[in-house]
């Protein structure tokens, strides 16, 4: 014979056995089952397993078991005239499900058992519970708009003429429910079960048959629920609302959802069921004197109507936290002042809630600080890093794009670096707009506020830069119309934005708002600190970051980089001053004009190394020598190509000419990298040459020696590295003689071609440490344009082509396994080589946690999103030392 008791789970009746898990029974049962077994007021009941649900008659003979046990604990008996059980079913699905199927409460009220119920709540109690029972059956059971019952409900209070229903008298609510009787023998064409046990029977029946309906299938997909969810039922006992005293039905959060402080908020209904309080039928209390005098309201808090309940949710809240580790939040009922949990689930949080309740938890004890960290998603942290839109303000979007940086600004739109620039000395805030940016515009990036392009990718120059900057980006706003000659903006609804017009960049969204929108500062403070701290105790591979300058190496050596994986030289010469010594050099004929203007250059490299080697003092700093292709450095437009001329004393023509001689079909696979060193060698021995000088200063004024290293990108062949290390050590060579003092410095590859993939354990030969620059390797891997792709890879993702955006994680099977295979081949040459990613992908948690599983030293990224590497990197020694304690086990 079958056991039926196997498919029951027990919520207060359990004598010690264990709670029922959530995956079979539920979240809200399993919760349910934990509160009542920590001692806490939650009405006793019983749960069906799916799997009972799925056999009428295994349903039947498990309702028969709950029901006996259930009797004999609360000492009422359903259908018994004299002493009438009252019950509540209740959906109970794993993940939540609130929402998607109501709840049938008060069965068990009949004509027969209302004398016994007046007895002790009184008539008006009784025939209410009746009423109510009739409506919330038929229009959940028989399937009858329940708009029908309110409408029935509003005619009875005009004819009685009240206000409220809690003003409805015991005659009137006889009348309504004659009414309501009616309505469903007129609609369903069947009469209202006036037997108890029919009651529960066809309520069980009718949500299980709900359950696998259409519209509860679209319900559950809305809330995040799988389609095919499977689901569990409460039988709870009745804790009515409805009575004399303090009675009604409330709901309550426990923690700020923004801050994660513990506080008390909510809504209490009196004389109300459910979840009463939240549909606005009348206008419920608040719960605490603190969030009525916020609000300005007057009537009085809960909190000052019985102070005993609120002590005893915030009691609740403390023992579920210290019990099971979590922040939660309640469904409640008051009978006469005694509290009822009907429902404890986990507390809505903002991401910097989420921070700060982990931390408390772990420091009170009630989790570890390894489960801490494994609760606070990596991605999240950017609201603590940057300015976020104040959740309560509203949204007027104009358009949306990729969430390239994040962060939230508002300032005046302008369309030209030079526009940010001037605002940027006004000390007015701006809003740099442009279809897409290019190197020359860093300037201009460094002034804004914000950065709008409406082309791009996650990897287009805009993101990249914006990202190191810290700069709230969005790229690719393809709904966007842009004229710069106009000086406007057009939105897909017809509005026009133009210079000077104020607008709202969300990096963290993808949007684009009309208007100043307020805004959140950042925190990383307190517990966010703590939580830092917790990371690197976790984490094995270092964090290093990408930062170009004094100000980016400050940055991140303020959110805990443990030193620069890569400096991007090329952005240095961007810099006002520069550029047209730098297009002097690009533009000369000949080796001696081109090492005059290097010259020039020199001290102005110098003077930037030093400031990078003071910041990151005791840290490594790898330097990447020039990598881009030289005619991004030119100017393109007829006026600039004019200006040009004259600041060299050039032609026009010349000039032209000479920028036409240096444009390339395709550049991001032309003259660029070490091709250049190459090619020019005088432009990598002055960058040697900088860095050699500035690491001596350096380490005299900082009394250690500076120990560099130069990393050459775009490294295909050994012989490559090979002529371009003879190169540099000749200018260590001779910086020695000269200043009578050697650097020890450390030579290194930048792998992103698939070739230096295979060819790594050569390489490593004569490398000192070899580090990923995964944009350009998943642009090669893949034969796809980072600056380019960005216009098809929404649909890409979107049809399932790839699982994700590469440029934006790593693609762990394609570039992954050219990684793995150039990491093993380059240790297995130089088993003492370092090996680490410094693309833009070294903050992304999977691609961090591809890095741990493959032995990587470090990963370095921009400066904001340092910290997110940084727990991402605990995260990830946390899982492999469990699967290592789980493969020993």
């Amino acid at each position: 014979m079958k056991d039926h008791a196997a498919g029951i789970g027990w919520i207060g009746l359990g004598a010690g056995a264990p709670a029922p898990a959530a995956a079979r029974f539920g979240q809200k049962a399993a919760l349910l089952a934990e509160a009542a077994g920590l001692g806490l007021p939650v009405p006793p009941g019983f749960v069906l397993a799916p799997d009972v649900l799925a056999d009428p008659a295994a349903t039947r003979a498990a309702l028969d078991i709950g029901l006996a046990r259930l009797e004999a604990e609360t000492g009422y008996c359903l259908g018994c005239a004299e002493n009438p059980l009252l019950l509540a079913v209740r959906p109970s699905v794993e993940g939540g499900g609130g929402g998607v199927i109501p709840a049938i409460l008060d069965i068990g009220v009949t004509e027969a058992a209302l004398p016994a119920i007046a007895a002790r709540r009184g008539e008006r109690v009784a025939r209410d519970l009746l009423r109510r029972l009739v409506q919330s059956y038929g229009a959940t059971a028989l399937g009858i708009e329940g708009e029908e019952f309110e409408f029935a409900l509003y005619d009875a209070m005009k004819l009685a003429g009240v206000e409220s229903e809690t003003e409805l008298d015991p005659a009137d609510l006889a009348d309504l429910c004659r009414t309501c009787l009616r309505l469903i023998e007129e609609e369903a064409g069947v009469s209202f079960p006036q037997e108890p046990r029919a009651q529960l029977d066809g309520a069980v029946a009718a949500i299980v048959k709900l359950w696998t309906g259409a519209r509860a299938r679209t319900r559950r997909v809305a809330r995040g629920l799988p389609e095919d969810a499977p689901l569990a039922l409460i039988v709870q006992a009745m804790a009515l609302g409805i009575g004399p005293g303090v009675c009604g039905a409330g709901v309550a959060q426990t923690r700020d959802e923004t801050t994660g402080a513990r506080r008390l908020a909510g809504r209490f209904l009196e004389q109300a069921q459910g979840e009463e309080a939240l549909m606005g039928l009348r206008t419920p209390a608040l719960l605490t004197v603190v969030e009525r005098l916020d609000q300005g309201l007057r009537e009085p808090a809960l909190e000052e109507r019985c102070p005993a309940a609120t002590e005893a949710l915030l009691e609740a809240a403390r023992a579920l936290e210290h019990a099971l580790g979590d922040a939660f939040s309640f469904e409640f009922t008051l009978d006469d002042g005694v509290l009822h949990l009907l429902e404890v689930k986990p507390a809505r949080r903002s991401p910097r809630a989420a921070v700060r309740i982990a931390v408390e938890l772990a420091e009170a004890g009630a989790i570890t600080r390894d489960e801490a960290l494994l609760r606070i998603d990596p991605a999240a942290l950017d609201q603590h890093l940057h300015p976020s839109i104040d959740p309560d303000a509203a949204r007027d979007r104009i358009g949306k794009g990729l969430p390239a940086s994040p962060g939230a600004a508002s300032g005046a739109l302008v369309f030209s670096p030079d526009a940010a620039e001037l605002a940027a000395a006004a000390g007015r805030p701006a809003i740099l707009a442009l279809i897409e940016t290019s190197p020359e515009d860093i300037r201009g990036m460094h002034a804004a506020k914000a950065v709008l392009t409406v082309r791009g990718g996650m990897t287009s120059h805009a993101a990249v830069v914006a990202r190191g900057l810290g700069t709230p980006c969005v790229v690719g706003a393809k709904d966007l119309i842009l004229d710069r000659a106009a000086g406007e903006i057009r939105a897909r609804d017809g509005r026009v934005f133009r210079i000077g017009d104020a607008v709202t960049v969300d990096g963290s969204t993808g949007e684009v708002l009309a208007g100043a929108v307020p805004t959140v500062p950042p925190e990383i403070t307190g517990a966010f600190a703590r939580l830092m701290d917790w990371a690197d105790a976790a984490r094995r591979m270092g964090v290093r970051a990408n930062a170009d300058t004094a100000q980016d190496a400050r940055i991140a050596h303020d959110f805990g980089a443990a030193g620069i994986g890569l400096c991007r030289t090329e952005h240095m010469f961007f810099k006002r001053g520069r550029i047209a010594a730098m297009r002097r050099m690009i533009l000369a004929e000949n080796e001696a004009d081109r090492r005059d203007a290097l010259a020039e250059l020199l001290p102005m490299q110098r003077e930037d190394f030093i400031e990078l080697f003071a910041q990151m003092a005791g840290h490594p700093v790898v330097i990447r020598l020039l990598d881009p292709p030289l005619h991004e450095f030119l100017p393109h437009g007829e006026a600039d190509i004019e200006e040009l001329a004259i600041a060299l004393g050039l032609s026009p023509a010349s000039v032209r000419a000479r920028v036409l001689e240096l444009s390339e079909f395709n550049p991001m696979l032309g003259k660029r990298g070490c091709r250049i060193g190459i090619a020019y060698p005088e432009i990598y021995e002055t960058q040697a040459r900088a860095i050699f000088e500035a690491a001596l200063e350096a380490g005299a004024r900082a009394g250690s020696p500076v120990v560099p290293e130069i990393m050459l990108p775009l490294v295909s062949a050994v012989r490559e590295l090979v002529v371009l290390k003879e190169h540099i050590h000749a200018v260590a060579e001779a910086v020695r003689a000269e200043r009578g003092a050697m650097v020890d410095y450390r030579v290194g590859v930048m792998i992103e071609t698939p070739r230096a993939c295979l060819r790594a354990g050569e390489i490593a030969d004569a490398a000192a440490f070899v580090s990923f620059g995964t944009n350009d390797l998943t642009q090669m891997v893949y034969g796809l344009s980072r600056d380019d792709a960005g216009r098809f890879m929404p649909d890409y993702v979107a049809r399932g082509v790839y699982a994700h955006d590469p440029f934006h994680s790593l693609d762990l099977e394609g570039v992954g396994e050219m990684m793995r295979i150039a990491a093993e081949r380059a240790r297995a040459h130089m088993p003492g080589i370092s090996v680490g990613l410094c693309g833009e992908h070294g903050a992304d948690p999977a691609s961090v946690e591809f890095c741990e599983q493959a032995g990587f030293d470090y990963v370095s990224c921009s400066p904001f999103r340092v910290p997110i590497a940084r727990l991402a990197a605990a995260q990830a020694a946390i899982h492999a030392r469990r699967a290592g304690s789980a493969r020993d086990a």
